[in-house]
């Protein structure tokens, strides 16, 4: 089991129990960059892991969607939101039909729903990679 927690160091931290969480590993920091903003994250039913989080140092934006086949590794699979602005404490579950929804605050005046079929996600290069303007159509 792992879990992963915000931190004050700018990185998303991580433990890991070999016992079904009766003990953890002392807390060390992954490779992902985080302002200290809420995350959250979820087993799927085939096994990888999805993490949604801020990918910065500073501030709320960009807002990504990672996966990962082991925890240690992640790989940008969608940029939920990447304008000016505040996106954050999302939450994740994979319903019945597995499809995945993702909320998350928009901006401190809404929040937004994403419904995301995991099959089609597109690992797009390492976690925080940026699609180049060619290949985001801009």
């Amino acid at each position: 089991m792992q879990i992963l927690c915000r931190s004050r160091q700018k990185v998303i931290t991580q433990s890991w129990s070999q016992d079904a969480g009766r003990t953890w590993s002392p807390m060390t920091a992954t490779s992902l960059p985080n302002p200290n903003s809420g995350l959250d994250a979820v087993t799927l039913a085939d096994g990888r892991q999805l993490l949604v989080y801020n990918h910065t140092t500073t501030g709320r934006s960009p807002l990504d969607l990672a996966v990962s086949s082991d925890g240690k590794t992640w790989t940008l699979a969608l940029v939920l939101e990447d304008r000016p602005g505040e996106f954050s404490y999302p939450a994740v579950i994979q319903t019945r039909d597995g499809r995945v929804h993702i909320t998350y605050t928009c901006l401190r005046q809404t929040i937004k729903h994403v419904v995301v079929n995991p099959s089609s996600l597109a690992v797009r290069g390492p976690a925080g990679a940026r699609p180049r303007a060619a290949d985001s159509g801009k």
